[in-house]
């Protein structure tokens, strides 16, 4: 929990039992860390802890506009939320089963950069979705 505590210190929240807890869940998250509110919110209705749903997109909002989770908007779904990390990925979105998959390139990494170079610019963010479905295997 001191983790947790200098995490929300750190970024300016004060420490309360619903961001700890819902700063808990994200960060525990291990298959499955894409998590929408009410994913969060079912989490800690398994765990018996009493924090409204109201709650947890409140805290989730507060987390976001610190900069401790990310949130994605992928096509045709509703907004999760992902513990924000020093590791920058890429997601593939199966259109069929709404799958998350995270991978790294180098190659697509450093082609991007070469691309905003080519127009004159230099890139200092990006995000790419891939949207997938699965292969034929015929």
């Amino acid at each position: 929990m001191a983790s947790e505590n200098s995490e929300l210190r750190k970024v300016g929240l004060k420490v309360t039992l619903p961001r700890v807890k819902i700063f808990n869940i994200l960060e525990n998250a291990e298959e499955e860390h894409h998590l929408s509110a009410e994913d969060v919110y079912k989490k800690l209705l398994e765990q018996g802890d009493d924090v409204g749903l109201a709650t947890v997109y409140r805290v989730l909002t507060q987390f976001e506009a610190a900069g401790l989770v990310l949130r994605h908007n992928f096509e045709g779904g509703h907004a999760v939320f992902e513990m924000a990390g020093d590791d920058h990925h890429d997601h593939m979105v199966c259109a069929q089963t709404g799958q998350v998959i995270e991978f790294v390139d180098d190659v697509i990494e450093e082609r991007q950069k070469k691309i905003a170079e080519e127009h004159g610019f230099e890139l200092v963010d990006h995000s790419l979705i891939l949207y997938v479905k699965p292969a034929d295997t015929k």
